[in-house]
């Protein structure tokens, strides 16, 4: 069964989210702060969770950069907060999803629904690059790197199509497959993350090349080939 950890100091909106994750099947715990909401994390886990971004004992955004330091487990925010700004922020701290109040929970489980969805998708058959879905991680010449679900469907949105340039567009619908409006910069900011990590992991080697006015595609697996 799907764990969801909602981590939300509303008790009505705590209690309503967790009645729509029990009638689509999925198991809801429910923490009001944040640090409570890490802890339960490192100590029991979750499949999803969902994040308050205003918490009686700090900032979301901080709980969501505290929770990329040990775990890769999908992060939905859930936040009044309505500016870009706001969200391209959430985005680059590791959040794979932003939902703005006032929000249908409907919404909200559709989207839980869609991450699911994405994590099942089938690995790359590419033979060098090693896409596991159940883990979210890549691995390349005994290398292994653990990524959020976003980053891991826009990588496997890629290695699908080696040598072909896939538009914002493509990707976007690739990853936010319920065809919300996200804008260019929202994928730009998951493709800066993304490549962040993996020169991190894989220094020399340039997994995303940009294609100017058309998009991204995958570039050499090889070293040698590096700038």
């Amino acid at each position: 069964m799907t764990r969801v950890l909602i981590i939300e100091d509303e008790d009505k909106l705590a209690s309503l989210l967790s009645d729509y994750c029990r009638h689509a099947g999925f198991e809801p715990t429910v923490c009001q702060r944040g640090a409570a909401g890490l802890q339960h994390l490192r100590d029991q886990g979750a499949d999803v969770v969902l994040l308050d971004l205003m918490l009686p004992d700090g900032d979301g955004l901080d709980v969501c950069k505290e929770m990329r330091r040990f775990s890769s487990v999908p992060i939905l925010i859930i936040s009044a907060k309505v500016d870009e700004l706001d969200r391209l922020l959430g985005l680059e701290l590791g959040a794979d999803d932003y939902i703005c109040k006032p929000f249908s929970p409907r919404e909200v489980i559709a989207r839980i629904k869609v991450i699911l969805r994405r994590l099942q998708q089938p690995a790359s058959n590419d033979s060098n690059l090693q896409l596991d879905a159940d883990r979210l991680t890549i691995s390349l010449a005994g290398q292994t790197l653990s990524l959020t679900a976003v980053e891991f469907a826009l990588m496997q949105a890629l290695a699908d199509h080696p040598g072909y340039i896939r538009s914002r567009q493509q990707l976007m619908d690739r990853i936010y497959d319920d065809h919300r409006i996200v804008s260019d910069r929202t994928i730009d900011s998951h493709v800066k993350k993304l490549r962040q990590k993996l020169a991190e992991r894989f220094p020399g080697i340039p997994f995303i090349d940009s294609v100017y006015g058309a998009g991204y595609r995958l570039g050499s697996l090889s070293p040698e080939t590096a700038e």
